[in-house]
């Protein structure tokens, strides 16, 4: 074999370290926001306005990252179409969901539903020929939903449990799960994840600032304290971080390998619940995280498995 052959097969076995730094990155970052959330609400900020200005300081960071990387947001009509349906359910839609449910249900079950988005991706990705079936990835898959499952029965058998509020915790992984196949379906030709992150992210502050217009709702972040502006520093950063690793993860690892965000995201952000927040632990907690990290091991895996060059026959 030729020296350009074996480096050809390196890169190749390799290409798996790149979306799966991507993945736990990203799921850091989700984890830490959910609970940054739950906080924002105890210092007085409104979820919509906590959201509204965190998205509005990410959209401004990345679009400097942008101009400075001379990679700018398409301006087309299909753009547009992909930066106002993509922010709809992918940002603002599934944030605010989970952002007005974490009072009601904890900031815990809130990071373990995002965990839930990886079945319904990968069913539409077999359905759309997007994903090939591998029983290796459809059993992680699977693993992965049953420990966001164990985690979401027993807080319906909770006796305090708010039915409600869970049932519309309930409704944002749809949602993401739909963000995650239209964003593969759709994407711009030709451009780069860090040109459609920002886009996608000022469609979500217009989305946002128009649900202010509701009496319900408000913007407004309390005066006379440091805080509250801080967190939405902090958060901007975060949500920065995070939605362009989701465009990295998106272009590198495919729909469902992504759709594993929220199941490392839950991981990360149920012990900070506990140990920062003083939440108490969900009941089956090491049950569903254990399942949830069996999840995303096997999907990583099948990933590598199907990436990976056949063995040459011998001559």
């Amino acid at each position: 074999m030729s020296e350009f052959t074996e480096q050809k097969v390196s890169n190749r076995n390799h290409a798996w370290l790149i979306p799966f730094s991507c993945l736990l990155a990203g799921g850091l970052l989700l984890g830490v926001s959910t609970n940054l959330a739950k906080y924002a609400g105890e210092i007085g900020l409104t979820p919509l306005a906590f959201l509204f200005w965190s998205i509005t300081g990410a959209a401004i960071i990345l679009s400097v990252v942008a101009l400075l990387r001379h990679e700018h947001p398409p301006l087309s009509a299909r753009g547009f179409e992909y930066y106002f349906v993509a922010a709809l359910v992918s940002v603002a839609g599934s944030n605010l969901i989970f952002f007005s449910a974490i009072p009601h249900v904890g900031a815990g079950f809130v990071a373990m539903m995002i965990a839930l988005p990886p079945l319904l991706t990968y069913l539409g990705a077999l359905a759309l020929r997007i994903e090939r079936f591998n029983t290796i990835r459809a059993f992680g898959v699977a693993a992965a939903l049953a420990g966001a499952g164990v985690l979401a029965i027993r807080k319906f058998s909770a006796p305090d449990a708010s039915i409600f509020w869970i049932l519309i915790a309930l409704c944002g992984p749809v949602l993401l799960a739909i963000g995650n196949i239209y964003r593969t379906l759709r994407w711009p030709d030709k451009a780069s994840p860090s040109a459609l992150a920002p886009g996608m992210l000022i469609a979500a502050a217009i989305w946002l600032g128009m649900v202010s217009i509701f009496s319900s709702f408000s913007l407004v972040v309390p005066r006379g304290a440091v805080l509250p502006f801080a967190l939405i520093g902090i958060q901007a950063c975060i949500f920065a971080g995070q939605f362009l690793l989701l465009f990295l993860l998106q272009k590198t690892g495919g729909p469902v390998l992504l759709s594993l965000l929220g199941s490392v995201g839950a991981v990360v952000g149920v012990p900070i619940a506990i140990f920062l927040q003083g939440e108490s632990a969900p009941d089956g907690l090491i049950l569903g995280a254990s399942l949830i990290a069996l999840g995303v091991g096997l999907v990583t895996w099948g990933g590598i498995k199907m990436t990976a060059p056949l063995p040459k026959k011998s001559e």
